[in-house]
């Protein structure tokens, strides 16, 4: 087998990025890739075509095609096994299949395709081989890493000793100081008694009388001369961030000079995270299906999709071992925007007819009493129509610093049924949202504004509400939506399962659909 380039390219044939494994001129390839789309049958099911001298063998995705360019006379069932492996590589290195993440992630990509393919032959290595090639995890460098940490943990524990001694140093120079302001004050008192004594004497004695009492007075304000003595022990070595490292290895035993309290900065805002728990449990069968889904949304607060990104797996379970060898077939649905990976010994989908999960040898069985992933799917898309809630926020400024914020959420996807819908809006500090409504179940904690409602569905699938606060505009942005669903929200569902010696086995079956991101900036 020899493989002359691996290559990315739009459908209509523009290069985006090509490596070549065998010397051959840019000119070359980026005609091969110009002409490649026009080789296509329509409504080709295939995923190889041929010229008079080279080979394509691909995948589309969107609007991509990942290609092989070989020779012909390389074994096709190696090229396919390599094509797939690259095709996982770039769906694990770049968060989409768009223009953008390629051009975006191109030297990661150029790298890894170097490690599956070298010099047109195909390397034996899997995937988290080459991440972790990728990657460049360095033993030499982990041991440098704990030899540094080992270090600054030495150092902080010098730290602590010596701010102990100067603590003991400082504390010595106050109790000295504080003898010697004593002894000054019982000598002037002594002088004083003696200038006392002496005052039964004559009058011309007075003024020996009163001088003694001003030299009484004079040596009073001892604080100050005391004060230069603390700064000069202790103090010099609190500057800036050393002074709050001594601080916090310290505690409190070290008693500096109060400093100003620094401005306090707004608290994060909270993220939202809704469990699953808070959805109905299914009674499990001996066959039991659990579905479940993942969202990554990001939309324009004035309409628009940024980033759309629903990743789904199916796990079955079997509990009897009389149920081991069977096969599921999913409900016919047009799945055609999704991508579905199965597990290694399971069986590839056909390309037409009825989706069926099965063993690929028939002779073997599914693990009995522990879960296993047989199917998963993602589907990434840029139309606003596959968003199954869609939340508005509009706030209108009334000129004086403060906004009127009107809040609404429709349900789109009207198969699901919705728990806990959290949505939270930023707000500022200190602020105090009034809302008109009391029947509505809001808070306004950490600097963020909290609007949840129990359930939508079918029955109730909007909802609005308005809330006057302190601020303006970019203020209440971006918000943040959380709920968990009942339902699968790209519709997978299985129909049916059957033991293959004949036979229907009753299932139990769960779907859950989980936010990991929703955001309206």
């Amino acid at each position: 087998m020899v493989v002359l380039a691996a290559s990315i390219c739009t459908r209509s044939g523009k290069p985006l990025l090509s490596r070549q494994f065998r010397p051959i001129p840019r000119s070359r390839i980026d005609g091969l890739l110009a002409s490649f789309p026009k080789l296509i049958p329509a409504n080709s099911q295939h995923t190889t075509v041929e010229t008079n001298d080279v080979r394509f063998v691909y995948q589309p995705f969107e609007e991509l095609f990942v290609l092989l360019i070989t020779n012909k006379g390389s074994n096709i069932l190696q090229d396919i096994n390599t094509l797939q492996l690259v095709v996982r590589l770039i769906s694990s290195l770049t968060p989409s299949m768009t223009e953008a993440a390629i051009l975006h992630h191109a030297f990661d990509l150029l790298c890894a395709f170097d490690e599956v393919v070298s010099l047109g032959y195909k390397e034996n290595v899997s995937l988290q081989q080459v991440r972790s090639v990728l990657e460049g995890e360095s033993h030499e460098e982990k041991i440098q890493e704990i030899i540094a940490r080992n270090k600054e943990a030495e150092a902080k524990e010098e730290l602590k000793r010596r701010a102990k001694q100067l603590e003991m140093q400082r504390r010595e120079q106050q109790r000295n100081a504080q003898a010697s302001r004593h002894g000054s004050g019982m000598g002037g008192m002594g002088g004083g008694y003696g200038g006392m004594a002496g005052g039964y004497a004559p009058v011309a004695s007075t003024p020996r009388f009163e001088a003694p009492q001003q030299e009484y007075r004079t040596p009073s304000p001892a604080p100050a001369t005391s004060k230069p003595v603390f700064k000069g022990s202790g103090m010099k070595l609190g500057k800036k961030g050393r002074q709050n490292d001594l601080m916090s290895a310290l505690g409190h035993e070290v008693e500096l000079e109060p400093e100003p309290e620094p401005e306090l900065e707004p608290e994060p805002e909270p993220e939202v995270a809704v469990s699953a728990d808070v959805l109905d449990k299914v009674e499990q069968e001996s066959v039991h299906v659990t579905i479940k889904e993942e969202l990554s949304v990001t939309m324009h607060r004035d309409g628009g999709l940024e980033n759309f990104e629903l990743k789904g797996d199916l796990d079955l379970r079997i509990s009897e071992a009389d149920y081991a060898k069977l096969k599921l077939t999913l409900t016919p649905n047009d799945y055609s925007d999704l991508q579905f990976r199965q597990h290694p010994n399971v069986a590839k989908f056909a390309p037409k007819g009825d989706k069926v999960i099965a063993l690929k040898d028939a002779s073997r069985s599914f693990p009995v009493g522990q879960g296993l992933k047989v199917l998963r799917w993602r589907l990434a898309s840029k139309d606003e129509s596959n968003v199954p809630i869609t939340v508005t926020v509009w706030p209108q400024g009334r000129g004086d610093g403060t906004s009127d914020v009107a809040v609404e959420y429709e349900l789109e996807a009207q198969h699901l049924t919705i728990r806990n819908l959290v949505i939270s809006i930023p707000i500022p500090p200190n602020a105090l949202p009034v809302v008109a409504d009391p029947d509505v179940n809001w808070s306004a904690d950490r600097g963020a504004f909290t609007w949840t409602i129990d359930e939508v569905d079918a029955d109730s699938p909007n909802g609005s509400l308005e809330f006057h606060c302190d601020g303006d505009g970019d203020a209440f942005f971006p918000v943040n939506v959380g709920f968990a669903a009942a339902g699968s929200l790209a519709n997978v569902d299985v129909a049916s399962a059957e033991l293959l010696a004949g036979g229907d086995v009753t299932f139990s079956q769960e779907k859950v659909l989980t936010v990991d991101k929703y955001e309206i900036v």
